[in-house]
């Protein structure tokens, strides 16, 4: 679980970089676009979907394992626990609600490119109009600020995994925790930002 997350963490780095270049016109996005459709960076897309089936898979299945230890009867007091955050305490749902708007990505964007250029289907969008296809959908107000609330979900997932699989590797000693968290809050703090100045600078009206 922490290995695949750490490796989607890496994912979601190069991919937040990827779209900032979009706030640098077309023929920069393009550029990009272009790099990223290199065969050597094709061929880690089944690495990366395995990545992700990996991740998800074992979460629901930890899922699973926490409720079938519980059991039938729940917790006596009805309180949460106070050492964990509430992220902690809620990672599935979370993951979820993250999972359900990755599809919704897939279909807006990767269906129209990459998958079309996998099966040679003659309605693929290529890099040159890749910049469009983007743009489009971020200026439509619905489609945008449904995305920035996908982002605020996906802040508390990243808080809590970012140092949870540091813990999970061995590093969670008094030390290294507390700074792994801030790291952490920064860290998706960061991404996050960036993927929302994105969406609001093309909201507004900004942009080729």
């Amino acid at each position: 679980m922490s290995l695949s997350g750490l490796f989607l963490f890496v994912f979601l780095t190069l991919h937040t970089f990827l779209n900032m270049l979009l706030l640098c016109g077309p023929a920069t996005y393009q550029a990009g676009c272009e790099f990223m459709e290199l065969p050597v960076v094709t061929v880690m897309v089944p690495v990366l979907a395995a990545g992700f089936l990996i991740h998800i898979a074992y979460g629901m299945w930890l899922s699973w394992q926490n409720l079938r230890a519980r059991g039938e009867v729940g917790y006596a007091s009805g309180k949460k626990s106070q050492t964990t955050s509430w992220a902690a305490r809620n990672m599935f749902v979370l993951g979820s609600i993250v999972l359900l708007f990755i599809c919704l990505h897939l279909t807006h964007f990767w269906a129209k490119m990459q998958l079309q250029a996998f099966l040679g289907g003659a309605d693929q969008v290529h890099a040159a109009d890749a910049y469009n296809l983007v743009t489009t959908l971020l200026r439509n107000p619905y489609y945008n600020i449904a995305y920035i609330v996908w982002y605020g979900v996906l802040w508390f997932h990243l808080t809590h995994g970012f140092w949870s699989a540091f813990q999970t590797i061995g590093i969670n000693n008094q030390k290294w925790q507390p700074r792994l968290q801030v790291i952490g809050i920064i860290y998706a703090s960061l991404l996050i930002a960036c993927l929302t100045i994105i969406n609001l600078y093309f909201l507004f009206g900004f942009g080729a």
